[in-house]
C-alpha cells in the first residue's frame, strides 16, 4: 500500500509540474534576459597576385548589430588592382534588415548598390533578398537574388565550409556562382551563369580575432559571358595566390 501510494503521489507531481510551470508570478525574474550585442567581421582581407601578374587588394566583410532573432547587417565586397590608376571596384555594399526563421537560418532583405568608386560615378542600386546560415555539416551559406532599377535579377551563391586541423588552424574551400536571370547590357551582364570562383586558403589563429591565411583561388567567365571576353580576346579564367588576414571585433 505504501509503494502504490508513493507511485501515486510522483504520477501527481509529474501532472500538476507543467501546470505550475506555466504559472510563474510576475515578480519573478526571466530566466534569460534579451540583450543586443553586434560583430563586424572582416572573412577575407587579402593581396592577391594572378597569373596575369595583377595584385589586387580584395575585402569582403559584414557587420550586424542585434539580438537573437532580428538583427541589422551592412556586408560589403570589393577590390582594387593596384597600380592601374582607376579606383576600387564595388562588388557589392548592403544593408539589410534579417529575422531568424528556423535554427541557424536568417532572411534577410534590404538595399544595396555596386560598381565603380570613383567620385560621381553611376553605380547600379537594387534590391536584395537573402538565405544566408549554417546549411547540414556546417557549410556557411549565403544565397542572395537581386532586382536592380531596371528590373534585371541575379542570383548569386556563396559557400565556405572550415576544415578543423588543429584547435588553432582551418582549410577552408570556398565556392562562388553568379547567375543572371536578364539581360543587362548596361552592366555588361548577360544572361546565364556568369562567373564560376573557387578557393582554398589555410588559416592559422594567432588569437580567436586574428587570424592570417595563404591561399589559392580560380575563376572563370561561363556561357555568353564567356563568349564576349574571348570574342574580345581577353581570357576568360584567372589563378591566383593569396596572403590576407580574416579578423573580427
Amino acid at each position: 500500500m505504501r509503494k502504490l501510494n508513493t507511485v501515486i503521489s510522483l504520477m501527481l507531481a509529474g501532472m500538476s509540474a507543467p501546470l505550475l510551470a506555466g504559472h510563474a508570478e510576475e515578480h519573478w525574474p526571466e530566466p534569460v534576459k534579451p540583450y543586443r550585442t553586434g560583430q563586424v567581421l572582416f572573412d577575407r582581407l587579402e593581396v592577391a597576385r594572378t597569373d596575369n601578374d595583377d595584385d589586387l587588394i580584395v575585402w569582403d566583410m559584414l557587420a550586424w548589430y542585434g539580438g537573437d532573432r532580428n538583427r541589422v547587417y551592412f556586408k560589403s565586397e570589393g577590390e582594387n588592382q593596384r597600380d592601374d590608376g582607376a579606383p576600387s571596384e564595388l562588388e557589392s555594399a548592403e544593408v539589410l534588415a534579417s529575422r531568424l526563421i528556423a535554427p541557424f537560418w536568417e532572411l534577410q532583405g534590404g538595399l544595396g548598390t555596386r560598381g565603380s568608386m570613383a567620385s560621381g560615378a553611376d553605380r547600379e542600386n537594387y534590391l536584395v533578398f537573402s538565405l544566408f546560415g549554417l546549411a547540414p555539416y556546417r557549410f556557411e551559406m549565403d544565397n542572395s537574388i537581386t532586382i536592380n532599377e531596371e528590373g534585371d535579377i541575379t542570383a548569386n551563391l556563396e559557400a565556405e565550409y572550415d576544415l578543423r586541423l588543429s584547435q588553432v588552424s582551418y582549410l577552408q574551400p570556398r565556392l562562388e556562382v553568379s547567375a543572371a536571370l536578364t539581360d543587362a547590357d548596361a552592366y555588361d551582364r548577360p544572361s546565364g551563369f556568369n562567373d564560376l570562383r573557387v578557393g582554398l586558403r589555410y588559416r592559422h589563429e594567432l588569437s580567436r580575432e586574428f587570424a592570417p591565411y595563404l591561399g589559392v583561388y580560380w575563376s572563370r567567365a561561363l556561357g555568353n559571358k564567356a563568349d564576349r571576353i574571348r570574342a574580345q580576346g581577353g581570357d576568360e579564367s584567372t589563378l591566383g595566390v593569396v596572403v590576407g588576414v580574416r579578423m573580427w571585433f
